[in-house]
């Protein structure tokens, strides 16, 4: 955080970041961040989240690609002040902020306490997106579920630990926004090749592929879909499914989810038959 001195700093980030999403051909992305860290910078957490919105939304239009915003909650921290946090978010929905996360390490932190965050942001028709299924188990997907009303939960994997939570998942629809490679360097999985995504795609399971903080873990969105293709050996009608479930779950509006479908199922037909398919 000590880095993040300046203003022009945090919002070079955020526009880096939108081009770099372009370049690895997203339309749509949705980044996590916690306005009231930058508060000291700003003045205060609101000021923060609008500077980062305009920015998001001049990014937007400079790169073409459509942006949303999630902040994030810090689940170590005490859930009855994170309530006005999740107030923040409310108040600027539909106005950049399409979502809610929670975030930071899972174990002895369960996502119950923030029930009542959540029902702020839902009720203003914010997608509630928290962490869950990553460092600890079946149970934090299933308080996501339960107690969050969660709409995607990011990670989710080690719902594979419990088959009728991954049949749950299935029939909900539930999307799990997957980060192969930080699950590798995370100790989540115990190499890339043991990945339980092709697992929970069998089942029937939503899933997208995502890239978790970059400048920390290394690959781009693009790398990640190519270690889907290449180590996971994920064939092209489940990376198709995996791009549309990432549009499809998400905030993007709604001229962006028609022309991504159309340029899936497009992309899908080009492809030749082969061992993959």
């Amino acid at each position: 955080m000590g880095v993040f001195a300046r203003p022009q700093d945090i919002l070079r980030v955020i526009d880096e970041a939108v081009e770099d999403a372009a370049a690895d051909g997203a339309v749509h992305v949705e980044f996590g961040g916690a306005p009231v860290y930058h508060a000291p910078v700003f003045g205060s957490p609101e000021a923060a989240l609008v500077a980062m919105l305009e920015q998001a939304a001049e990014s937007s239009a400079r790169h073409g690609v459509s942006v949303g915003f999630m902040p994030t909650l810090n689940r170590l921290g005490d859930p009855g002040l994170m309530v006005e946090s999740a107030r923040l978010a409310a108040k600027y929905a539909g106005q950049g902020v399409v979502a809610l996360g929670l975030a930071n390490d899972e174990r002895g932190y369960p996502p119950e306490p923030f029930e009542a965050c959540f029902d702020v942001a839902r009720s203003a028709g914010l997608l509630s997106t928290p962490h869950a299924g990553e460092l600890d188990g079946p149970s934090s997907v299933r308080g996501a579920l339960g107690a969050l009303g969660a709409d995607r939960i990011l990670h989710g994997v080690r719902s594979v630990e419990d088959p009728e939570l991954v049949a749950e998942l299935a029939e909900r629809g539930t999307c799990l926004d997957v980060c192969p490679t930080s699950n590798l360097l995370l100790g989540v999985v115990p190499a890339l090749a043991d990945h339980p995504l092709p697992a929970l795609l069998a089942a029937g399971v939503r899933c997208s592929i995502n890239a978790d903080d970059p400048t920390l873990f290394g690959p781009g969105l693009l790398e990640e879909y190519e270690l889907c293709r290449t180590t996971l050996r994920l064939s092209d009608e489940q990376l198709a499914a995996c791009a549309w479930s990432s549009v499809e779950c998400s905030a993007a509006p709604a001229q962006v989810k028609v022309s991504s479908k159309a340029a899936i199922d497009g992309w899908l037909a080009a492809q030749p038959v082969g061992a993959l398919r």
